[in-house]
């Protein structure tokens, strides 16, 4: 019995050992194939994701794969080999659809180190901005998306009151490169997600813009469409621009046709009685009780009452 057991072992261990050489040489045979028919039509071998990847993904052997690819259309930083995208424990910098190719600009260099100064572009700086639920479009802003950044602050002068305000759009076509530290939106999350810093990418002197803003007002972020990149005409919005109908008197809006006034109302104080003692003298002319306006003739001054929106 004990004999007959270890016969069986043996042929299992054989045949074992032949299913694995065999399925060695058929992925061998299908590799040389793949690489003599990109020999015979002139392809390239390059690295492609087999899965999706986010920011901070690492490249293993199971999301990476070799693709035939045309020779005259190799993206520039494309790598040859498994070994090479994964030396040093590169890891995704971007988002990676499969079938993409692994190209240098979209992992990190080796070490592995997934931090957002690799993101930047030559000369751009990440700078982080205060947004709320009012502020932040309610959560609808997410890294990549494009967006206005709007100052919100008291208009400067003598007379100004806390009621004097305006809006200024300040810089235009701002990309966003994280929510808090959300630096990408993971597949399926639909769902908005209000957070309470975004950073956002610019030059020297936009971050140099954003610092000093974020001290003198109220930053607020206006989702653009990706698509349209056009600059809008950057007025200046201030609390007048509301409606407020005090500014008619300023002369910033057409004032309403006459038919549609109100009908002045003139007040006139009762003339003086002259005292009985005293000879009579000549009555003073009434003078208005509301608002009015005074006319001089030579030395003589006339007074004439005025209505609120103008009118005699």
């Amino acid at each position: 019995m004990g004999a007959r057991n270890l016969a069986i072992l043996a042929i299992a261990v054989v045949l074992g050992i032949f299913a694995v050489v065999m399925a060695n040489a058929w992925f061998s045979g299908v590799e040389e194939r793949q690489e003599r028919i990109a020999e015979e039509q002139e392809l390239s071998r390059i690295v492609v994701a087999t899965q999706p990847l986010e920011f901070g993904s690492a490249l293993t052997p199971e999301n990476l794969r070799m693709q035939n690819f045309p020779a005259g259309s190799v993206p520039v930083g494309a790598f040859n080999s498994l070994e090479q995208a994964m030396q040093g424990g590169r890891v995704a910098l971007r988002p990676i659809v499969p079938g993409e190719p692994i190209l240098a600009d979209k992992v990190s260099g080796a070490g592995g180190r997934a931090v957002l100064s690799t993101l930047l572009p030559d000369g751009m700086r990440a700078v982080s901005i205060p947004v709320t639920a009012v502020s932040g479009v309610s959560g609808f802003v997410r890294p990549g998306d494009i967006v206005d950044i709007l100052l919100t602050r008291q208009i400067p002068g003598l007379g100004a009151t806390a009621q004097d305000q305006m809006v200024d759009i300040i810089m235009e076509g701002v990309q966003v490169l994280a929510i808090d530290q959300v630096a990408t939106q993971a597949e399926g999350a639909e769902s908005p997600q209000v957070g309470s810093t975004a950073v956002v990418q610019v030059d020297q002197f936009g971050a140099q813009k954003l610092v000093l803003a974020n001290r003198v007002g109220q930053l607020s972020l206006a989702l653009r469409n990706v698509e349209n990149q056009e600059p809008g005409p950057m007025l200046t919005v201030t609390s007048r621009d509301l409606g407020d109908p005090s500014i008619y008197l300023a002369g910033r809006q057409t004032p309403p046709p006459a038919e549609s006034r109100p009908a002045p109302q003139i007040v006139y104080a009762p003339a003086p009685v002259a005292a009985p003692a005293q000879a009579a003298q000549p009555a003073a002319p009434p003078r208005p009780t509301g608002p009015s306006m005074s006319v001089i003739r030579g030395t003589d001054s006339t007074d004439y009452p005025v209505g609120r929106l103008g009118g005699l």
